[in-house]
């Protein structure tokens, strides 16, 4: 008798467990199979891994350690080019402090024995962002404050009947300086959906309202970088020296 109700018992604990493994696994979200996570690109605004790249209008500190007499403080022509004692004329829209001091030092090679130079950003002449497509005025904008993507482009003058709300491309330099797409969403941002997919953008961003869908988003906005975005623009916002 024993036998028969430690038999019951032990039969009523593996149909509780199954019930239990069976509604732990519905609670899991499914697998699609052959389709793993797509990474996304860094949009968050704390990030620091991208070096600074100047742009016309930041007014430099060019120190010559060993030759005193040379330094100077030149503000970058809206051409990206500064003018300095005993060298031709040196383009530093596009380039970060570091790699302009390296330009620096050779060049000036060839008039002082030991040229030790830093280059240092006293300040700058404004955090640009360029907004194009279908939206109501593309161009260049000053980012004032904390600005989101859809302020951005609500800022000239929001979508076109024609835009394709579902995918708006915000391209950002990554750490090597190279520019990287992300496709966003903002219908969801509209409707209330998904308001965090409002990212907060960051000085040389470049957002994109396509037309119509783009099937590759990173072929897309190397192509789009090199051939479509003007070449002032470009070498503003960075993107001329990759």
């Amino acid at each position: 008798m024993r036998g028969c109700i430690a038999g019951a018992i032990r039969g009523v604990r593996a149909v509780v467990a199954c019930v239990l493994a069976a509604t732990a696994i519905g609670c899991m979200p499914p697998v699609v199979p052959g389709n793993p996570p797509v990474p996304r690109m860094d949009v968050d605004p704390s990030s620091t891994d991208t070096p600074y790249v100047m742009q016309a209008g930041d007014l430099l500190a060019i120190k010559f350690y060993r030759n005193p007499e040379l330094n100077e403080e030149v503000t970058i022509r809206p051409d990206g080019k500064i003018t300095l004692q005993l060298v031709e004329d040196v383009r530093a829209a596009g380039l970060t402090p570091e790699a302009l001091g390296e330009e620096l030092k050779d060049r000036y090679r060839k008039e002082l024995a030991h040229p030790d130079v830093t280059v240092i950003v006293k300040t700058f002449g404004g955090q640009r962002i360029y907004v194009s497509g279908e939206v109501g005025t593309s161009g260049m904008q000053q980012l004032q404050g904390q600005t989101t993507l859809y302020q951005a482009i609500q800022q000239a003058g929001g979508f076109l009947i024609s835009a394709k709300r579902d995918q708006v491309l915000l391209i950002r330099r990554g750490p090597d300086g190279r520019p990287r797409g992300e496709s966003i969403d903002l219908r969801r941002v509209e409707n209330g959906t998904d308001p965090e997919l409002d990212v907060m953008l960051r000085p040389y961003d470049v957002v994109f309202v396509p037309k119509s869908a783009i099937a590759e988003v990173n072929t897309f906005v190397e192509l789009y970088v090199t051939r479509n975005l003007p070449p002032a623009v470009a070498l503003l916002l960075g993107y001329g020296i990759w």
